[in-house]
């Protein structure tokens, strides 16, 4: 057993320990709450593009918005076990840190890898949205979506829309149009009269373009937050390496 003298200089030790980590726990758990803003931003705000990442849509928000979810519980766990001072809530708090680390490092170097299979999917499937769209559909209101809020027309060009059976008989769609009031019916039916009465950009491009200009962030942030869990997993494990070495409980 250890002797008063050795337990009175290693008490300031945990006292440190246990506010640096009831610090980092309180900002795991605001990240958390980052998470479930972002998961409920990207299905409010997103779902226009994320509905023409695959046929069947896709569970991405649900996943950020359940993992954030955790995050918050486990952060008020952290906070908790670090209070008490109890060594397996500690440990048990270090290994889910772990799995959250390993996850998110996963995550990041796949999205990083297959960022160009990311974008051939976005562009054929973008692709096969116009050439069948029929302006009632969830795809036809996500391209109408997509076209609107980038100020963009077609996949390369406004020219797109001149193989499609949607162009045969109503022409480019309203929302390729800069001025709804100078963009009649007959305009939109001839790719002469259109070409000043439309967005001349292809959609696929401003896409493609925000997303390589941000991925370098996007990555940087990602890694940041990753390596973040690090120094809980070190927190944890020093503190509860203390409390079992000094036979120290919390009064």
């Amino acid at each position: 057993m250890s002797s008063p003298s050795r337990r009175l200089q290693t008490k300031p030790v945990i006292t440190c320990l246990k506010t640096f980590l009831i610090s980092y726990s309180l900002i795991f758990w605001f990240t958390g709450v980052i998470l479930l803003a972002v998961g409920v931003w990207g299905k409010v705000s997103l779902e226009a593009y994320i509905s023409l990442a695959t046929d069947k849509g896709t569970n991405a928000p649900y996943v950020l918005i359940g993992t954030g979810a955790v995050i918050v519980i486990f952060g008020l766990f952290g906070c908790f076990a670090t209070c008490r001072g109890s060594t397996w809530m500690l440990k048990l708090y270090a290994m889910f840190l772990t799995l959250v680390f390993l996850a998110e490092l996963v995550a990041g170097i796949s999205g990083f890898l297959f960022r160009h299979e990311i974008k051939a999917i976005f562009g054929e499937t973008y692709d096969q949205a116009v050439k069948q769209y029929d302006g009632l559909d969830k795809k036809s209101e996500a391209v109408d979506t997509i076209q609107m809020s980038l100020k963009c027309c077609g996949v390369k060009n406004y020219t797109d829309w001149s193989e499609t059976n949607y162009f045969k008989t109503n022409g480019i769609p309203s929302s390729c149009c800069k001025d709804p009031t100078n963009c009649t019916d007959e305009v939109r039916k001839s790719l002469e009269k259109a070409a000043g009465a439309v967005y001349s950009t292809g959609c696929f491009l401003l896409v493609t373009v925000v997303m390589e200009s941000n991925l370098g962030i996007i990555a940087g942030i990602s890694f940041g937050i990753a390596f973040f869990q690090l120094i809980g997993i070190f927190l944890a494990c020093c503190l509860s390496r203390y409390i079992t070495n000094n036979q120290y409980e919390m009064v």
